[in-house]
């Protein structure tokens, strides 16, 4: 099989795993928490983003990885994980810009995941960063994708009382 191919089955099945769990596990989890203990839970694994810039480490990657790609995907990731400890603390001490700021980090965090898988010329050139968009990748776009929902679900809300918003959309204090 052709990397490429190889690559492309790997992420999709990564994807679909995740998929699965999100919808038989963490989504009825979800349920029962509150909405910042909820995007809290989403939100810890982009906290982990910093691991992109292995993207721009020699021998991690072929020396041939396009740098257009390396340097992008490095420092996107790096950002992304830099908002999402950002959105953590403000959630975490309830900030009242807390949910700007998670709206900020997942639309960043989300650009920048769709801009790397674009670069289809750096999947032989991977290495050992090879794990980082067939495993990871996915699993952050499956959260992202619940924090959206979390996210639209809680604009949804009339905003006559934004205590009784908060608290119909689990956007209250933790329980």
């Amino acid at each position: 099989m052709e990397p490429l191919a190889i690559f492309v089955l790997q992420l999709v099945l990564s994807l679909s795993v995740f998929a699965l769990l999100a919808q038989w596990y963490i989504v009825p989890w979800l349920a029962t928490r509150s909405g910042h203990e909820g995007l809290i839970a989403l939100i810890f694994p982009h906290a982990f983003r910093h691991v992109g810039l292995a993207f721009l480490v020699p021998g991690l990657a072929a020396d041939a990885l396009p740098s257009s790609f390396a340097t992008a995907a490095a420092f996107g990731d790096l950002a992304s994980g830099l908002l999402a400890l950002l959105a953590l603390v403000a959630l975490r001490r309830r900030w009242s810009l807390a949910v700007p700021a998670v709206w900020l980090f997942n639309i960043v965090g989300t650009i920048d995941l769709l801009n790397a898988l674009r670069h289809a010329e750096a999947v032989p050139y991977l290495a050992a960063t090879w794990y980082i968009p067939t495993f990871f990748v996915p699993l952050l776009l499956v959260t992202h994708a619940l924090v959206f929902v979390r996210l639209l679900d809680h604009a949804r809300q009339p905003q006559s009382s934004t205590r009784a918003a908060q608290g119909a959309a689990g956007l209250g204090s933790p329980q």
